[in-house]
């Protein structure tokens, strides 16, 4: 049976949408055809006839349901409260910045780019903001496409959507999602401790969310916990693997590939200049960043500054890969019945393997990272050039030196990221009042990110330090027996004391804050390039 439901005019007899949907099969599907509300060349018994054609193949027999009971058709008054609440300076314009002000204040992920998506769909006479005419136009074109998702939820007709109600639509959808994650989305959509979601909160939630169709702001709820913090490609817990699909990853995997191939290009000076600090600097040889700089230099001009820096991005793509597979099957491990759902410590270990695991097949590229990084002008004539030379020179051995304190280093920072990442988030999240599953916002994210990842890096920068001296030992002092771990700190603490074990952590911090962000940024923008935020084809 085919359910062909038919929504007539909200403001002046024409037709919004009509929408036909199989029932009495495991293969639910909803196809929604939108058309100008103020077009009047097709009358609603065509169109609804036109649907009924496309799905001819699926009925058994068509029910037409007429709905008219679309609240606040207009709500003159409300809608100049809310343009005066959007409008901050009262110029009589929404600019883009009091767009992504006002996404923001409804607590849903904002950005520029955002708000331009926003503006761009109302925005008639291409000012570049929104005057009050054109955001009526918007908000109430937008609403009544709210309208149709929050009554397609409210199987009940009760006014309200409970946890059972997102559950059966996204069921019916093709996303499979368990009831904690559904529970997660509906406390996110509360606020002020209220256990229903009613249509104002619905459209104050949605209202400046420019795809709105019912697949979109569902894959919308898995899709904003997506993060690149740091150099690392995050995905979280919460994705459903009929979400996560291999048509999807990849997309993840390419944007956070090039965003991080952008950001390191960028930061790439600060990386050698503390790669150059970790092995040089010592408490006979005085050097700080300027004289470091200089060196450099003055021995390979300003292009040298970028030695290594074409290995360190090459290994992004593979290093992400592995940990994104390791990790998943981390999960599977620890919690067989639902890889979803990890406590705190269960997250930590799966994290903990997949980094070994990862660390462990990219550890190669590491070596010639640092071995290119130290070289003189002239030493190797590329990546494979340099390659070579290490294997003849010194044998298969040579890449993994180094490799043990690079694997121990992996649990204390993900340790300390971790438990510091959750505390800040918390901590923020309760003096704000907000419930603990709550969105706190990109900006919060990407505090609490850089945050915990300085202090990760702290605690295992002195395993970092010995990992870059064992790499580069055959390198810079050729003639030397090439010495243990244990060996080398001693040697550090005993010429430098404890802070020698920091030897280069000023230009490590220097970037971590300009790497976070360009890597935001680029990574959102790839992001929508490769349809990641676009709606899913009907």
């Amino acid at each position: 049976m085919v359910v062909l439901r038919h929504y007539p005019c909200f403001e002046d007899g024409t037709d919004l949408v009509t929408t036909a949907q199989p029932l009495g099969n495991d293969k639910q599907l909803e196809t929604s055809l939108v058309i100008d509300p103020h077009a009047n060349f097709l009358d609603g018994g065509v169109f609804a006839w036109l649907a009924w054609f496309l799905m001819a193949s699926e009925k058994d027999s068509i029910i037409l349901h007429t709905c008219n009971n679309y609240p606040d058709q207009l709500d003159k008054e409300r809608l100049i409260r809310l343009f005066e609440s959007f409008d901050k300076n009262g110029d009589g314009r929404i600019d883009i910045h009091e767009l992504r002000d006002a996404i923001e204040r409804s607590r849903m992920p904002a950005s520029l780019e955002h708000a331009q998506e926003v503006i761009n769909i109302g925005d008639l006479n291409r000012d570049g903001s929104l005057d009050f005419t054109e955001f009526v136009r918007y908000v109430t074109e937008q609403e009544k496409r709210l309208w149709l998702i929050f009554d397609t939820f409210d199987h009940t007709r009760s006014g309200v959507i409970d946890v059972d109600d997102i559950l059966i639509t996204l069921n019916r959808i093709g996303i499979h999602a368990t009831r904690e994650e559904i529970d997660k989305i509906h406390k996110f959509m509360c606020k002020d401790g209220s256990v229903k979601v009613d249509w104002n909160l619905w459209r104050e939630l949605y209202l400046l969310q420019p795809y709105a169709d019912l697949s979109h702001l569902a894959h919308s709820w898995k899709l904003a916990r997506v993060s690149d913090i740091n150099e690392d490609l995050t995905v979280p817990d919460e994705y459903a693997e009929a979400v996560m699909g291999p048509d999807l990853w990849w997309r993840i995997l390419a944007a956070g590939a090039g965003a991080g191939a952008v950001s390191r290009t960028i930061t790439a000076p600060l990386d050698r200049l503390k790669v150059y600090l970790q092995v040089h600097a010592s408490g006979q040889n005085k050097l700080g960043l300027k004289s470091s700089f200089e060196a450099m230099i003055k021995e390979g001009g300003l292009r040298s500054m970028w030695r290594g820096n074409g290995v360190n991005v090459l290994k992004i793509a593979p290093e992400s890969a592995i940990k994104f597979l390791a990790y998943e099957q981390a999960k599977r491990l620890l919690n067989p019945k639902d890889p979803t759902q990890l406590s705190i410590k269960q997250r930590l270990v799966a994290g903990s393997l997949a980094g070994f695991i990862s660390q462990t097949s990219i550890y190669p590229m590491e070596v010639l990272k640092t071995r290119l990084a130290l070289a003189t002008t002239g030493m190797y004539r590329g990546i494979w050039h340099a390659a070579r030379i290490i294997g003849a020179k010194e044998g298969i051995s040579a890449f993994y030196r180094g490799l043990m304190p690079s694997l121990l280093g992996i649990i204390p920072y993900a340790g300390i990221d971790l438990g510091v990442y959750e505390t800040l988030k918390v901590t923020y999240l309760r003096y704000r009042d907000m419930d603990q599953s709550a969105d706190p916002g990109v900006f919060v994210l990407l505090t609490c990110g850089t945050i915990s990842s300085s202090c990760g890096q702290i605690a295992s920068y002195p395993l970092a330090l010995v990992r870059t001296k064992l790499q580069a030992q055959a390198q810079t002092m050729p003639h030397e027996p090439s010495p243990g771990m244990i060996t080398i700190f001693r040697k550090i603490i005993e010429e430098d004391g404890p802070r020698g074990l920091y030897r280069g952590i000023l230009p490590n911090f220097m970037k971590v804050v300009p790497a976070v962000s360009i890597t935001y940024v680029i990574y959102e923008r790839i992001k929508r390039t490769l349809g990641v935020y676009r709606p899913p084809k009907q």
